[in-house]
């Protein structure tokens, strides 16, 4: 095996992961890469040697958003990155901190149609926040802490994933002590705008006089989690998360009224977003759906701070040092929040949840015996253990799991909507959080697309639960000739026998075909994990969001109604 200098490219690289706490990386091998692979190992870097690059880059993703750091991934030349770039494309879109690296061909070779070159970082600029190829060794150190500065986004950049890439024979090229300054200062903290005094005394004043104030999460909250409740237990407002906040705020915390979505939105006459893009999962601040609110928006980058509809109030400073000060701006000030109307949306969610879960559980199997897709998912959720992590895939199995299941953490395919991310979620979430449970709830259709890496699972040990909605079918909202948007189309799959595939790559797998014997399928897969449950659900039920067109297409009439409305806005 080739022996590295101690100053090699390669060595530096793996050094300089170390340094910042990088314990593990998602790799698939090629000769374009093994420098670095070697250097990490040498390093004591575990390496999760995965069956496709996308998969390693989306476990990256999940990897770094447990740890709260950049996960990276390595990946090797032509073949290697394309397959990565729906991986990354999806970290970009959901602003995932995720450090993707990777090789070329020596530099004599370049251009020269060496094997697997291609132009990588022209591929790459529109959906990283950074993007280079390395060809002088001494630049090294100072380009990789910048790459990792953007992948955090630090000082009030967009966090999301960077990449860069090194010709191999650069990679075996050495770096003069004298110039490994970077290298060797390790990772400096993170840079995060402080909040304004004026913009926050302006804030206090919208909220503090506000009579029906809407708080919505987004990825600004995540660890922040005890400054939003003390802010909403100081203000009295009401609170709706989404995807990319799910679990920070309890279900059973007051302000919480998840199942009156709509009728918050429409009712609130200031919304507070924390974090959060207006993107089309919130019809895009729409005054169609918001009506005349009033927005203060609150965001460490400037892509959360102003999209779509800007805010009255715009605090440009990290999320929980902002309601902290928020709070402390505010002491000894009575909000005039209406609590007649936060009591009666408080207790229509609390009947509206109640209702649902008891549906949930007696939701009827079909004549054959199939499952319905919420008893599945009323069993899973009785199973899960308070930190449970949860990991949510599919099409329109995903609108019913983000529903039923809640759970601390939580990840789904995001706004790319990019589903086959479960199972490789599901496994970086494993190694990162070996002692809490780990769930992956998916459709069947999902799950083929990376099904394979139950072999990584059960080679690297990673202790998840699998849980496969089988009903032998896309499902997918379309429109027709006649633009009815939201029809449903169903196209066939094999009813494939997934536990038996899973028993092959050396998990612990049962097939569940009766909704009775679902209770202790599941607890036998939790004490038996890596493990997958394949459970024939039925194939005639659709999700509400289904039924509605919701889950892909807007409303029509909103977006026209956002149209007319941003006109005389600006007029």
């Amino acid at each position: 095996m080739e022996t590295l200098a101690n100053d090699a490219v390669a060595t530096v690289v793996a050094r300089m992961l170390k340094a910042r706490g990088v314990d593990r990386v998602f790799a698939l091998c090629g000769g374009h890469i093994m420098p670095l692979w070697m250097a990490c190992d040498a390093e004591g870097i575990a390496i999760v040697d995965v069956r496709d690059e996308r998969a390693a880059v989306y476990m990256a993703h999940a990897y770094g958003e447990l740890r709260g750091m950049p996960g990276v991934a390595l990946v090797t030349a032509g073949p290697g990155v394309t397959n990565a770039m729906t991986g990354i494309a999806n970290a970009h879109v959901a602003r995932a901190a995720v450090v993707v690296l990777s090789g070329v061909p020596p530099r004599p070779q370049e251009g020269r149609g060496a094997l697997q070159d291609l132009d990588h970082v022209g591929m790459m600029r529109g959906i990283t926040r950074y993007a280079r190829t390395l060809r002088e060794p001494s630049l090294v150190p100072q380009s990789f802490a910048e790459a990792w500065a953007r992948a955090r986004g630090d000082a009030g950049g967009e966090s999301g994933p960077v990449y860069l890439d090194f010709p191999t024979d650069v990679l075996r090229a050495t770096i003069p002590p004298a110039l490994q300054r970077v290298a060797n200062a390790g990772e400096a903290a993170r840079v995060v705008p402080a909040p304004d005094p004026v913009a926050i005394a302006r804030a206090v004043d919208a909220v503090w006089t506000a009579r029906r104030p809407l708080v919505i999460g987004g990825r600004g909250v995540r660890g922040a989690a005890e400054a939003l409740a003390r802010f909403l237990d100081a203000t009295g407002a009401l609170y709706l998360d989404t995807g990319e906040s799910k679990g920070v705020l309890p279900a059973a915390h007051p302000a919480y009224v998840g199942a009156m979505r709509g009728a918050v939105m429409g009712d609130a006459d200031v919304v507070v977003t924390l974090g959060r893009r207006l993107d089309f999962q919130l019809a895009y601040g729409s005054p169609a759906v918001f009506g005349a609110a009033r927005f203060v928006r609150v965001a460490d980058n400037a892509a959360e701070l102003r999209d779509n509809r800007r805010g009255e109030v715009e605090v440009f400073a990290d999320c929980g040092a902002a309601l902290d000060a928020l709070v402390t701006a505010a002491a000894g000030r009575a909000p005039a929040v209406d609590r007649a109307w936060s009591a009666r949306l408080r207790a229509e969610h609390e009947a509206r949840a109640t209702k649902l879960a008891s549906a949930m559980r007696a939701a009827p199997s079909a004549p054959d015996g199939a499952i319905h897709p919420n008893r599945l998912l009323a069993a899973l959720a009785d199973a899960l253990s308070d930190d449970a992590v949860v990991v949510a895939d599919g099409g329109d199995f995903l609108s019913f799991a983000r529903v039923a299941l809640d759970a601390p953490t939580y990840l789904d395919p995001g706004p790319l909507g990019c589903i086959g991310v479960g199972t490789p979620f599901g496994i970086a979430a494993a190694l990162a959080a070996p002692d809490r449970d780990v769930v992956v709830a998916t459709g069947d259709g999902a799950f083929g697309f990376n099904a394979m890496e139950l072999d990584t699972a059960a080679r690297h040990g990673a202790k998840l639960l699998v849980v496969v909605a089988n009903n032998g079918a896309w499902q997918i909202e379309v429109n027709d000739q006649q633009q009815n948007w939201g029809r449903v189309v169903g196209t066939r799959l094999q009813f494939a026998d997934h536990a038996a595939m899973a028993r092959a790559l050396g998990l612990y797998a049962e097939r569940v075909t009766d909704a009775d014997a679902l209770p202790g399928a599941i607890a036998r897969a939790l004490a038996h994990r890596p493990a997958l449950l394949d459970v024939v659900v039925r194939t005639d039920v659709v999700s509400a969001d289904g039924k509605s067109g919701l889950a892909i297409v807007p409303d029509l009439q909103a977006l026209t109604a956002w149209d007319d409305a941003e006109r005389r806005w600006r007029e």
